[in-house]
């Protein structure tokens, strides 16, 4: 990806809008994922995977694991004011190589 879209694009990841958690019944993730927010499947008190676009905009369908026996295995926590962050950071070894976190609802990216 030339420079300035990746400059770009991690501009409008930090003054653009919070990245929003979605919450769907089932234990897998529905077949088209929404641009921006992160999809939760969650089937009745169990949280299975959360996923997400990749927001280098590639498109890329990401699903990170939330099963405790699973490995590799990421959470999802919600602060106070409903702010969603994920844990561990996401890297992506093909594709767009892309690496980040999201954090209170932001995009951080990996250098």
């Amino acid at each position: 990806m030339r420079p300035q879209i990746v400059w770009w694009r991690r501009l409008l990841d930090f003054v653009g809008p919070l990245r929003k958690l979605r919450i769907v019944e089932g234990d897998s993730l529905p077949a088209k994922l929404p641009f921006r927010d992160l999809v939760l499947a969650r089937d009745g008190q169990e949280d299975w995977s959360v996923g997400l676009r990749c927001p280098c905009g590639c498109g890329e369908r990401l699903e990170m694991m939330l099963l405790q026996g699973v490995k590799p295995r990421w959470d999802v926590m919600l602060d106070d004011k409903g702010r969603v962050s994920l844990y561990p950071s996401v890297w992506l070894r093909t594709g767009c190589r892309s690496h980040f976190w999201i954090r209170r609802g932001k995009i951080v990216w990996c250098d």
